[in-house]
């Protein structure tokens, strides 16, 4: 390693202001990037976040010459290692210069501190609590990001991660629907209206987000085994209880409850599809500050917004392939079409889940972006 790099653990105020300010200068002139909250990121630096009731994280920053050109955080997932029966260390914040070097400084210390825990593999990115975006963007550079529900990076980062000897793990699809054109085929409507005529599925719907919150643990439930306990979701594990109140509370931030559609099976909740309305635009111009103005702007734009985001869907597995999906696609064929969005991005679609994949394909639903998880051994 060159004598002008420095790899630190941040530890200092200066170190932690360093780290939550380098991606602001990276992509400073990136109107497709948008910023995580500040506070958010001053929580999880300080470990205020229930992920750290059950696991561990360090935080890494690189200096050449003393100006920060890298930073990543390196998790230890002690749940998802559990549940996935793996050996894996996380990375996540991974952003940088295009500084091959740095690179390779700054992943030799969070591989260091993985070999220390008798971690067999570095994965990533693979954030905190099990509903922050992974990967990075290797597709559809031209596109936004989806709030900060999936990220926007470089072209180079693709070439600085292989470059270090990681490979493809996992590829995540964002789908693009164009409400003009997206229509329920007459197949699953119909399939819908018989659903429905049954008796036993139905469609919950929410009035404030006070509503909302009082089912949110019964959702959390549903979550965790529609999607944690499937095995082909690698990028999942089952979320506990204090992790999913926390999801809770930060997806409210963006929430309508309008656009959340719960399925319902007799007196169960047995299903569900998050929608948010996309403030991006906002985000990006409040630079992930939360004062006074900047929440005045999110609120005008809440109702302004002609953009849909989907992120996150799931049905329990006995109750999957019983008409509950057309159900829940004609709700939101519904919601879309109240609030006159113009565009649908559904977000987080694991390439190996492909009763979903087919389902959103069939209305219509194309690849725009896709973000890789990578991996290699420490």
């Amino acid at each position: 390693m060159s004598s002008e790099l420095s790899v630190e653990v941040v530890s200092s105020a200066r170190d932690r202001r360093d780290f939550i300010e380098l991606p602001h200068r990276i992509y400073r002139s990136v109107p497709q990037w948008i910023p995580w909250f500040r506070s958010d990121m001053r929580r999880l630096i300080a470990r205020k976040h229930p992920y750290f009731e059950h696991s561990q994280a360090e935080f890494y920053l690189v200096r050449r010459q003393g100006r920060p050109v890298a930073r990543a955080a390196v998790l230890e997932n002690t749940r998802y290692n559990t549940h996935q029966k793996s050996r894996y260390a996380h990375f996540y914040f991974f952003d940088a210069e295009d500084d091959a070097e740095a690179a390779a400084a700054l992943f030799d210390s969070l591989r260091a501190w993985a070999r220390a825990r008798s971690l067999d593999s570095l994965m990533g990115p693979f954030g905190f609590g099990g509903t922050t975006g992974n990967g990075i963007l290797i597709q559809g550079f031209e596109h936004t990001a989806a709030m900060t529900m999936m990220a926007w990076n470089h072209p180079y980062y693709e070439r600085l991660l292989e470059g270090l000897g990681f490979e493809r793990f996992l590829d995540l699809y964002s789908l693009h629907l164009n409400t003009s054109t997206f229509r329920l085929p007459e197949r699953v409507k119909s399939l819908a209206d018989k659903v429905l005529e049954r008796g036993h599925f139905r469609i919950l719907r929410f009035r404030s987000k006070g509503e909302l919150k009082r089912v949110a643990s019964t959702i959390g439930e549903v979550y965790n085994v529609s999607l944690a306990s499937d095995p082909n979701h690698k990028d999942a594990y089952p979320m506990t209880d204090a992790e999913i109140h926390r999801a809770t509370d930060d997806l409210m931030t963006v929430a309508d409850p309008a656009l959340i559609k719960i399925l319902g099976y007799d007196d169960e909740i047995v299903g569900f599809v998050f929608g948010f309305p996309d403030l991006s635009r906002v985000l990006r111009l409040n630079d992930g500050r939360l004062g006074p103005l900047s929440i005045l702007r999110l609120l005008v734009e809440f109702r302004r917004a002609r953009d849909l985001i989907i992120n996150g869907a799931g049905i329990l597995p006995r109750y999957q392939r019983l008409g509950g999906n057309a159900l829940l696609y004609a709700a939101l064929e519904e919601a879309a079409r109240a609030r006159t969005f113009r565009d649908v991005d559904l977000v987080q679609v694991a390439e190996n889940t492909s009763l979903m994949l087919r389902d959103i394909q069939t209305l219509g639903g194309q690849v725009r972006k896709v973000h890789r998880v990578y991996a290699r051994a420490v």
